[in-house]
């Protein structure tokens, strides 16, 4: 079973179909997504409307969506995520406002022993960075393989007995082996707000069957998408970021 795994979409429809198009070059059998799919960015209902045409494995909240959705006002928010969520409200139908207030939280079942979540899979609004955070969690909560999302960084964390290792992805590519034995947390990063300095959209494959996950980045659009930004009124600030992937 071959998953294309997409987080942090943030209302990024350039970025959300550029990722299709190349997943589906290299071929994909459903998809689990991470949360997030709108805040940030000028296509909300687009985004939404993409992913539902999708055979969706698994789709989870992320806390924009709780945001966009109403369910939450956004008092953690920075001033600026503050706006952007308050854009996207405007912008959708209250029948997608109604899905994304449906999502479930994480974590949830991708497969036996493979899980998802927005955030950390203790807290789906906690940021996992660090090492420390990565073997609290693997202690903590009992799984084979963790996705996750919300920081936008593409990584892995993996446990082998006592050794716990970090990986970042390379620029042109990262396949990693998925030992038996081995625990996994894996950050496919952000489709549509990348900020590990590479303004290029991730996603991340998870074969099963090869047992193995391949990270991906894909140029699209950029100018494009700012300019979607500008017209809906969101801050400028926000489009000038996906130019430098920051």
């Amino acid at each position: 079973m071959r998953t294309l795994v997409l987080s942090d979409l943030h209302s990024n429809l350039e970025a959300t179909q550029s990722c299709l198009d190349a997943a589906r070059e290299l071929g994909f059998e459903r998809v689990a997504a991470l949360g997030d799919l709108v805040g940030y960015g000028g296509s909300p209902e687009e985004v939404v409307r993409e992913l539902r045409a999708l055979k969706i494995a698994v789709m989870i909240r992320g806390n924009h969506d709780r945001v966009v959705a109403g369910i939450e006002r956004g008092e953690e928010f920075n001033l600026l995520a503050l706006q952007a969520a308050v854009v996207n409200r405007r912008m959708i139908s209250e029948e997608t406002k109604g899905f994304l207030a449906t999502l479930p939280a994480g974590p949830a079942e991708l497969s036996r022993g493979i899980l998802a979540s927005h955030g950390s899979p203790l807290d789906e609004d906690e940021y996992l960075v660090d090492p420390e955070e990565a073997l609290r969690t693997f202690h903590e909560i009992d799984f084979e393989v963790c996705l996750f999302g919300h920081t936008h960084v593409p990584c892995v964390f993996s446990l082998s007995g006592r050794a716990l290792s970090t990986i970042y992805p390379a620029p042109d590519g990262t396949r990693v082996a998925l030992r038996q034995g081995v625990r996994y947390l894996i950050n496919p990063g952000s489709v549509g707000q990348p900020r590990d300095e590479d303004p290029r959209a991730a996603f991340l494959l998870l074969d099963e069957a090869a047992r193995e996950a391949s990270f991906h980045r894909v140029n699209y659009p950029v100018q494009k998408a700012q300019v979607r930004m500008l017209e809906a009124g969101l801050p400028p600030l926000l489009a000038q970021r996906l130019q430098r992937g920051v």
